[in-house]
């Protein structure tokens, strides 16, 4: 996928259109900015974004992503369906993950806290009881950190190479 290519395609049918980018940022309720770094091809839109392009000007989804104006017929309702799902379920899955990442985030805050409660209770750890919740909630609060860092670290790698 020649993400220039489809910025020129983006360009030519916003021409052909007759509309200025500011024109189109107001109907797809972006920013002049972004409708300039599609067209540049620095940045693509968002799969439902594409998908009312594709029937603002009147053209086929895979032409968009071709970058190129084949004159086939437009996109089939099936297609269009299937398209829509498919987005909607990988926005499904990254609130899955955000919900996860901020559980982790909540438990790690939760025993951080009890941590530094059981120090100014009993700072020298004279009790075994004490001595152990102290270990426990330093020692998983610092994973469940750790997970998160990693986690989004992961995330943010994964969204930086597609980009690339």
């Amino acid at each position: 996928m020649d993400q220039r290519k489809i910025g020129a395609l983006l360009r030519d049918l916003r021409k052909e259109k007759g509309i200025t980018q500011e024109e189109l940022a107001e109907k797809m309720m972006v920013s002049n900015r972004t409708v300039s770094r599609w067209e540049t091809g620095s940045n693509l839109p968002d799969i439902e974004i594409l998908i009312e392009l594709s029937d603002f000007y009147n053209v086929d989804l895979r032409e968009i992503l071709d970058g190129e104006k084949k004159g086939e017929k437009i996109m089939d309702k099936d297609l269009k369906e299937t398209i829509i799902k498919v987005a909607d379920y990988k926005e499904e899955e990254k609130k899955r993950f955000v919900k996860f990442i901020n559980i982790v985030l909540i438990i790690a805050f939760v025993l951080g806290t009890i941590n530094m409660v059981i120090d100014f209770v009993d700072p020298q750890n004279t009790t075994a009881v004490f001595d152990f919740f102290h270990g426990f909630c330093g020692g998983v609060s610092y994973a469940a950190l750790a997970a998160g860092v990693i986690g989004t670290s992961q995330k943010l790698l994964n969204a930086i190479t597609k980009t690339k």
